[in-house]
């Protein structure tokens, strides 16, 4: 019985290490950057993975994501109160269908501060990228709100999730207080990540 109940162990301890390799295996090289500028400087250093053309395409791609999946509020008290004083503004969407006539409620949205390009290179993939907003607390997420970074500028390996799409929130009613209140607010649960080199999380 000792025998078996150490081998049994050894199972145990070989499957966590496993799983904890599998972990490390599914972050990727990261950066962040406050805007496309900043991404162009840093494309023009040596021994990076990515171009100034990676650059432009992967901004004008977490615009597009910003526009489409960034959470929509019923007003700008309720969206500051989420991600902070003065980093809210009116939704670009309720304002360009109300300039043309369709109707529909007005929504405000926190602020685009950045934008977070992944490498997913070694997996035979491209790059991939995400908008950046900001949280209650000053720090830094996507659009899901379920991972929080210290900065929107800097170099780091964070989990391949990071890159999942959130759900589209264009053209759906905005959250009321209530829901808010219910969701538990943005960015609730969030996981904060460090990098190895102290850019992320924190």
């Amino acid at each position: 019985m000792r025998k078996r109940s150490r081998h049994v162990a050894l199972i145990l301890a070989g499957s966590a290490t496993m799983a904890l390799a599998a972990c490390e295996d599914n972050r990727v090289d990261a950066q962040s950057f406050p805007d496309l500028e900043s991404c162009i400087a840093a494309s023009q250093e040596n021994g990076l993975w990515f171009t100034e053309e990676d650059c432009r395409k992967n901004f004008a791609a977490a615009q597009q994501e910003y526009l489409e999946t960034a959470p929509r509020y019923a007003s700008k008290e309720l969206c500051e109160q989420e991600h902070g004083a003065g980093n809210c503004g009116g939704d670009p969407a309720a304002e360009s269908s109300a300039q043309q006539g369709s109707g529909g409620g007005f929504s405000f949205m926190p602020l685009l501060v950045g934008y977070m390009m992944g490498s997913m290179l070694s997996r035979g993939g491209g790059i991939s990228s995400q908008p950046m907003v900001n949280t209650p607390d000053g720090r830094y997420s996507t659009p899901k709100g379920d991972q929080t970074f210290a900065s929107n500028r800097g170099a780091g390996k964070v989990s391949g999730a990071t890159f999942q799409r959130a759900p589209a929130t264009i053209g759906k009613p905005p959250m009321s207080a209530a829901q808010v209140s219910q969701r538990g607010g943005f960015g609730a649960g969030a996981t904060s990540r460090s990098s190895g080199r102290g850019v992320f999380g924190g």
